[in-house]
């Protein structure tokens, strides 16, 4: 097929690139790199320097490309900064997202694989998070991917978009043979944040709360591996039905804590990496992880990437040998 793909120069966006170039497929590239790099995006694909809401420019693109497909990454994703500036969120991640959707309709491409969060469900009733729980996101970040599902499944109902969103829980780790990785300004995630600390960028790593329902009293997480979550994309847009809106889950099925991803990353980078105890940050769950049996039944996904100190030792390989992240900056 012929993917466009938005956001392509993105974390995971890069790394979805790049699984489908492998699987044979034609990717293009639209970013307007305000948090992605070029040095991220496969040389084979080919890569448009240019921002989502423009409409004009768009259908160039589509007028000339004659996509099959369009896979979508290009969100802001700052939890913090959306509670702060909501509509810089609403223009970006909804109202753009309107546009690419009406070029679509415009240029009859009935395929969407759409990037969307686990943040939609907010303080999830029960564990572990199933796709049909109720939908109560408890940020402007939350509310805005939520927009978009609502606009895949009624336009799956009114004009035959066949939509896949695929809700990440916590994106990590690095390709595994070391050459693109995870690069944020400012990095908000946490391995790479403890990576950071081994690195000598940071002096050290802060628990936000120790007294959680938990069994070590920090929060625990789901850490699904990027290759993992590529590897889902790919088959969510070989495999998604027109006329159908599907949402599923993408994580392990498993949480670590903080103080195991701290062990975790000890173990695998041999330093001390201290940490100072902090006070809980508003709003963090105790716990949230994934049950992704529903994409396991439903495209044959299974992880490859089960055990954390696995994803940590991939981001580790690829934080140490870019110490300053890619080279484009």
């Amino acid at each position: 097929m012929r993917i466009f793909v938005v956001g392509g120069a993105g974390y995971v966006g890069s790394h979805c690139v790049r699984r489908l170039i492998a699987a044979g497929h034609e990717v293009t590239v639209l970013d307007n790199l305000s948090s992605g790099h070029q040095a991220a995006v496969d040389p084979k694909a080919t890569f448009v320097q240019g921002d989502l809401g423009d409409r004009a420019m768009l259908d160039g693109l589509f007028d000339a490309g004659r996509y099959d497909a369009v896979m979508h990454f290009a969100a802001f994703l700052n939890v913090g900064e959306s509670v702060h500036e909501p509509l810089k969120y609403y223009h970006n991640n909804v109202a753009n997202t309107l546009k690419l959707l009406e070029c679509m309709r415009a240029h009859d491409v009935q395929r969407f694989v759409f990037s969307s969060t686990c943040a939609i469900y907010g303080e999830p009733e029960r564990l572990p998070i199933v796709e049909d729980l109720p939908k109560a996101p408890i940020n402007p970040y939350g509310h805005s991917k939520l927009a978009v599902e609502w606009m895949l499944s009624d336009s799956a109902r009114a004009w035959g978009l066949g939509a896949v969103a695929l809700r990440y829980f916590n994106a990590s780790g690095a390709a595994a043979d070391g050459t693109i990785g995870e690069d944020h300004d400012p990095e908000v995630h946490l391995i790479p944040i403890v990576l950071q600390v081994t690195l000598g960028q940071r002096e050290n790593i802060r628990i936000f709360g120790t007294d959680y329902p938990t069994p070590d009293g920090t929060c625990i997480r789901d850490y699904i591996h990027v290759e993992d979550l590529a590897e889902a994309h790919l088959l969510a847009i070989e495999g998604c039905r027109p006329g159908e809106f599907e949402a599923f889950n993408v994580g392990t099925g498993n949480g670590n804590s903080v103080r195991e991803i701290l062990e975790a990353a000890r173990s695998v980078t041999g330093h001390a990496i201290p940490a100072i105890e902090d006070a809980r940050r508003e709003g963090d769950p105790p716990e949230l992880y994934a049950n992704p049996d529903k994409l396991r039944e439903r495209f044959s996904w299974q992880p490859r990437y089960l055990d954390v100190r696995d994803t940590i030792e991939t981001a580790w390989n690829w934080h140490r040998t870019h110490p300053n992240g890619f080279a484009d900056k």
